[in-house]
């Protein structure tokens, strides 16, 4: 499996539809959510994913947040298959890349509250109360980047 970090222009055809695919096979009809997916955020996102056999396998996108200074939005996390390891090595390669890519210091998310734990292993912690999101209960994690001397 190999891991990819492109911005939008250096996607190929193939990655952008396999992305797209992967990102409803999760949130539409695993998790029911019923969301307009193209809101242009892709087009100034870094795209971290893992790719095997012509298939994205896991999943995040990566944005400049414009109201927190050099801080960067992460969404879209997903991982084809759950219980495997694949979201930890997703999340741990991507917050480098990010970090090295988009010079930022602070990775912000708004996160599904089932996941906050496995969030919380990686670094992140919780910055707000609990919210309703798609219908599903969300909260703000934050997870302030390292920088290296």
């Amino acid at each position: 499996m190999e891991f990819r970090a492109k911005i939008f222009e250096e996607l190929s055809s193939c990655e952008v539809y396999e992305i797209l695919k992967a990102r409803a096979k999760i949130f539409v009809k695993e998790q029911g959510i019923t969301y307009v997916d193209e809101d242009d955020v892709d087009y100034r996102s870094l795209h971290c994913f893992f790719w095997e056999n012509g298939e994205v396998r896991g999943y995040l996108r990566a944005y400049a947040d414009e109201k927190h200074g050099r801080s960067v939005n992460i969404g879209r996390v997903l991982t084809i298959n759950h219980g495997q390891g694949l979201g930890t090595e997703l999340m741990r390669r991507s917050i480098s890349c990010i970090a090295e890519k988009m010079k930022c210091d602070r990775i912000r998310m708004d996160a599904q509250k089932h996941a906050v734990p496995f969030y919380e292993r990686l670094g992140f912690t919780v910055t707000s109360g609990e919210y309703l999101e798609e219908g599903i209960v969300h909260v703000d994690m934050e997870l302030v980047v390292k920088s290296k001397v």
